[in-house]
């Protein structure tokens, strides 16, 4: 038997960690952390060790498939790849030509290797409908970060200037226990947060971090905004605020104080619940330890106010001069020599430049939302339906399963239902894959080569093919492949995949194979850089009033807005849906809605949970593991009660994403647990467009076992009236 064991960089969440992967007789048998790393030392979650599961999965799509029935009806031919590639460009080109490019739109899911070439072709194309789930995840604090200080600041717990943090927020973010965030794996987190001095946590629910923590601030879910002010006018009004770096390196510092004068830790106390001394005591903690780092995670993007509440949270780190200093949040030196194709650090990776100038003017939203980086998902799939301004003909998605992924999923099933063509490519067939006229099969990272640097920023990392199976293919080089048989050379230039790679390393000195020996190349890391060129803002300066957000007609100092569906907005709901629902806390075992049909996940995480107080449940007769309804004014579904003391009384937690993949297709069953039914038509951030997926309205009483009900009744109910 032949053994090998290769550096590798996984991807089954975000790409950070570095890993070895062994093989027998060339098949992968096991992954494991790589202890060399210094990205992860050794660390590994449960999806990294699951990748094997997941490169042989039986039920992997292995070959381009063609539908062969009636849209949903599961039967597919399978084709060559030249036959699939061949009939994309004839039909977008004849879209392109009969209707203008915007009629094709494009859909990617959460950030992954193709970010950036996804983006690109769209531009390259024409279209200006390119959508996703950026609105509310990561990319309104990465544009606020660029609009307040030219680069998104990130925690410094590598140590790389002598110091690590010696207090550390977490703010609505668990990577100890999801993996990865932000470039950063959770086990690195986890020994910075035990090297810490002073803990502070602010979630809804007590994560692991708060068990020990010096605070854990148990807000009302939504209501981070408030909080955030208060904690800015406690630093202000105490004279707790780093006056060299606020007076030197920083503009709008004096409209700040006047402006927070009135969200005093007593005005935020209603509001988010918490004692105003415990707001000051928290504020007062992060203030006066120092070095101060802050991780901020999804909580923050998924709410109605994810624009202001990211500038309050960058003021907070500018007020106590910790942008940019050992153990603080800094700003990423990248590697020299290494083309930076990370879209979070050269926007002309996503190809802007190649877009027509008439498109914007042609996207279905409008651009009504300033600060929304992408078409707004809710309002393309509204258009989708009801033609308005226009139709949508075609509909590439990459890495997505919007049925689980996107609010009002029955809309989003009548919308792609309505299109002429779709095209998904995916690891498998899922509910949304169902719907195709083609299915592309994709690459998993096992079988991918990459120099790796979407969101680590300070290093790049190799990405080493070690498997093929079937006619997988990278979607880059698919992507490559496409564009080239409709002549977008100029945006494509590159031959291949392997080419692009090796241009991307050519100022290096080592092509792709020289790199791979390498595993790792890292920038050197230089701090307090502002103090010679100061921050890539309009002003030079960390913009406390942003004049670009000025400019956009949005506020240039942070404001707070009440969730749309919340105790406060709606209390005349109250009597019928008495509790508040937070949705979206990371599960450890899944990426989103990947990794149900792993095994070794699945039998880790099987059913779908709510979490409810043990006081409660009671009052509701509800016992752990119950089968229970969560319903909304919008519609219901079922998930398993799990009784959690981590929570306040009135508070629920509904996980996301769930779909079954062991049931039947088409359906698979997605409609039966999938929380984004719970919300359908809502207020949206004026800047951005996100929904509050965080906090709204809901009621829990008793179900059925489904697997009893199911034949006595259908999945699923026709959505309720709106309530809102």
């Amino acid at each position: 038997m032949h053994k090998r064991v290769l550096r590798s960089a996984c991807r089954m969440c975000h790409g950070v960690c570095q890993v070895l992967v062994h093989l027998e007789d060339g098949r992968v048998v096991k992954v494991t952390g790589d202890p060399d790393s210094p990205t992860s030392r050794g660390y590994i979650c449960p999806k990294g060790r699951a990748s094997p599961e997941l490169l042989y999965h039986p039920d992997r799509v292995l070959h381009p498939l063609r539908r062969a029935g009636e849209r949903g009806e599961n039967r597919w031919e399978r084709i060559s790849w030249d036959d699939a590639l061949d009939e994309m460009a004839r039909r977008l080109a004849a879209i392109k030509e009969e209707s203008g490019p915007e009629y094709f739109a494009m859909l990617q899911g959460t950030g992954r290797p193709y970010t950036g070439y996804t983006t690109r072709f769209a531009n390259a194309f024409g279209t200006p409908n390119f959508t996703g789930v950026a609105h509310l995840c990561y990319l309104p604090r990465w544009l606020v970060s660029l609009y307040t200080l030219g680069q998104l600041p990130i925690c410094d717990i590598y140590g790389f200037g002598g110091e690590y943090p010696a207090c550390i927020v977490l703010w609505g973010c668990d990577i100890a226990r999801s993996g990865a965030s932000d470039g950063m794996c959770g086990g690195m987190f986890q020994r910075a947060l035990r090297k810490a001095d002073k803990v502070i946590v602010v979630d809804p629910r007590r994560i692991g971090a708060a068990e020990k923590a010096d605070h854990w601030l148990q807000l009302r879910p939504g209501s981070d905004g408030a909080l955030a002010l208060a904690m800015i006018n406690t630093i202000i009004t105490e004279g707790l605020v780093d006056r060299d770096f606020v007076d030197n390196y920083t503009v709008g510092y004096e409209p700040l104080a006047e402006h927070a004068a009135p969200f005093t830790p007593e005005w935020a106390a209603p509001i988010t619940r918490l004692d105003p001394e415990e707001i000051r005591a928290a504020a007062r903690t992060y203030a006066t330890i120092s070095p101060a780092c802050m991780q901020w995670g999804n909580a923050v993007d998924m709410s109605a106010c994810n624009v202001q509440t990211a500038r309050s949270l960058l003021i907070l780190r500018a007020l106590t001069g910790n942008i940019d200093r050992p153990g603080g949040d800094v700003l990423w030196v990248p590697p020299a020599g290494v083309k930076q194709r990370s879209v979070f650090m050269n926007l002309e990776v996503p190809g802007l430049q190649f877009r027509p100038p008439e498109a914007a003017s042609r996207e279905v939203d409008g651009g009504r939302y300033p600060v929304c980086p992408i078409t707004h998902p809710p309002t393309l799939w509204r258009s989708m339906v009801e033609g308005d301004p226009y139709r949508i003909r075609a509909m590439w998605i990459v890495g997505s399963n919007p049925l689980l992924t996107m609010t009002d999923p029955r809309r989003t099933e009548r919308a792609l239902r309505l299109l002429e063509y779709l095209v998904v490519s995916d690891f498998f067939l899922t509910p949304t894959a169902q719907l195709a006229d083609l299915v592309l099969p994709a690459a998993t990272w096992l079988e991918q080569e990459d120099v790796v640097n979407l969101h680590k920023i300070w290093c790049v990392l190799a990405r080493v093919k070690v498997a093929q199976v079937g006619e997988a293919r990278d979607d880059r080089e698919v992507i490559l492949d496409l564009a080239h048989r409709l002549g977008l050379w100029e945006a494509f230039p590159w031959k291949s995949w392997r080419e692009h790679l090796d241009w991307a390393l050519e100022e290096t000195g080592v092509d792709f194979d020289g790199f791979c020996e390498l595993g790792i190349i890292q920038g050197e890391m230089r701090y307090r850089k502002y103090r010679e060129q100061g921050f890539a803002t309009a002003s030079g300066k960390f913009e406390i009033y942003s004049s670009v957000l000025e400019s956009m007609g949005v506020s240039p100092l942070p404001v707070y807005r009440e969730p749309p569906l919340s105790p406060l907005s709606r209390p005349e709901l109250c009597g019928d849906y008495p509790l508040i629902l937070t949705t979206g806390a990371k599960i450890r075992e899944f990426f989103h809605s990947e990794g149900r049909q792993i095994a070794s996940l699945r039998d880790k995480h099987p059913d779908p949970l709510v979490e409810i107080h043990p006081e409660t449940a009671a009052s509701l007769d509800i016992g752990e593991g119950d089968w229970v309804w969560v319903e909304t004014p919008r519609d219901r579904i079922r998930m398993r009660a799990r009784l959690f003391d981590g929570i306040a009384p009135d508070v629920v937690s509904a996980e996301h994403a769930w779909w079954f993949p062991e049931e039947e297709p088409p359906e698979y069953g997605w409609r039966r647990s999938n929380v984004n039914l719970l919300f359908g038509k809502m207020e949206f951030d004026p800047d951005s467009g996100s929904e509050s997926l965080r906090s709204a309205l809901c009621r829990v009483y008793k179900s059925p076992d489904p697997q009893v009900s199911r034949g006595k009744e259908r999945e699923g109910h026709d959505e309720k009236p709106n309530g809102e």
